[in-house]
């Protein structure tokens, strides 16, 4: 049955394992220099609404890696919803090719492309959620501390679509999520109870400051302040996450090794400090190189 790969929340722990071990053994083959041709005569159409490196990159080369083949559809060619109905446009294109990424500002489309697509979709970002990065991260964190279990992240900064991913990610993975968003940028109170329900043998805490979130973390994670779409409010969100910044000063609250995490872009100076991210402790390069191997583990899965 086609499967679509657009919220962790769909995903239950065994098939996301089941992708991280995959990946995992997909990288050992890169680092091999073996290949895979599974997905040879395979053909994953993407429409792109929002800039991309990392998304992009790693899926284009993750599906020549396996023998496929991508297409890239600028979003402003298609305009789904205003040039064609979305319905139409998911009937048409799941016709030609054999999965969709979709990376764009609107869940809802996401969601009811879809509906009407007869191959798999996949989420490269929407402003609900970006899946595929935070499976990716936490690929990594299993990697770099060589477990799966009594795990700690601390979320520092917006209630974003990457916190709503890594907050089901914990959730569906057991790993333990305690976070400091300032007020007025966290999620509904709703979603994280949600969350939790979906497995009580984690904790999910949320504090107001973040030197109290860090403290006894194995990872410390943060993303930008300002995403794409918002940056009319650059000026407003610099004032209110004063204080919320991944500095020096913050991680002599949380253990000595702790890995530092960044989704990246990252806007250096203001979310975190050059210092750290191109410090001992952090990981970010290698979260980003890891996208590929996850990437081609889903493809691999869906198609």
């Amino acid at each position: 049955m086609r499967r679509d790969f657009l919220s962790l929340r769909d995903w239950s722990h065994e098939d996301l394992l089941k992708i991280i071990t995959l990946g995992m053994g997909l990288k050992k083959e890169y680092q091999q220099n073996r290949a895979r041709n599974s997905l040879a005569h395979k053909t994953l159409a993407m429409i792109f609404a929002k800039p991309s490196s990392r998304t992009r990159v790693s899926f284009e080369v993750g599906m020549f890696q396996l023998g496929g083949h991508t297409i890239f559809l600028p979003n402003d060619e298609l305009r789904p919803g205003k040039r064609e109905a979305v319905s139409d446009l998911a009937r048409v294109l799941s016709g030609y090719a054999d999965g969709i990424l979709i990376r764009t500002f609107s869940h809802d489309l996401i969601e009811e492309f879809a509906c009407y697509s007869s191959a798999p979709v996949i989420n490269g970002l929407t402003d609900k959620c970006h899946p595929c990065q935070a499976l990716s991260d936490i690929f990594t964190i299993y990697e770099k501390l060589g477990r799966r279990e009594e795990i700690t992240l601390s979320y520092i900064g917006d209630g974003n679509n990457m916190f709503y991913s890594l907050l089901y990610g914990c959730a569906k993975l057991g790993i333990n999520l305690n976070f400091a968003c300032p007020p007025g940028y966290r999620l509904a109170k709703e979603i994280i109870v949600d969350a939790q329900q979906l497995n009580a043998k984690i904790s999910i805490k949320q504090f107001d400051v973040p030197g109290e979130a860090v403290k006894g973390a194995d990872v410390v994670y943060t993303d930008v302040w300002t995403s794409m779409g918002q940056e009319a409010e650059k000026e407003q969100r610099l004032r209110d996450f004063a204080g919320f910044q991944i500095n020096k000063e913050l991680l002599e609250n949380a253990r000595d090794n702790c890995l530092v995490m960044h989704c990246l872009p990252a806007h250096r100076g203001e979310e975190i400090s050059a210092e750290v991210i191109d410090g001992p402790n952090s990981i970010v390069f290698e979260q980003a190189h890891n996208r590929l191997h996850v990437q081609k583990a889903i493809l691999l899965e869906l198609l």
